[in-house]
């Protein structure tokens, strides 16, 4: 799966408990969204977060 191009975030993976801790494996997935983002001066297309782009870390183009 895609990472985050800015702060490479990705799957985690974890445990999914129950009352009776019964458990599971699952993993969380970031929300990623395909922007265009300016790398370098050059517009380019890349993946990043949701969370990246409120907390206004990347400017679109």
């Amino acid at each position: 799966m895609a990472k985050d191009f800015l702060t490479g975030q990705g799957t985690n993976f974890g445990n999914k408990r129950s009352h009776a801790l019964n458990h599971s494996r699952r993993n969380w997935k970031p929300n990623l969204q395909k922007v265009r983002i300016l790398v370098d001066g050059k517009p380019k297309r890349v993946w990043v977060s949701a969370r990246t782009l409120k907390s206004g870390k990347v400017t679109r183009v």
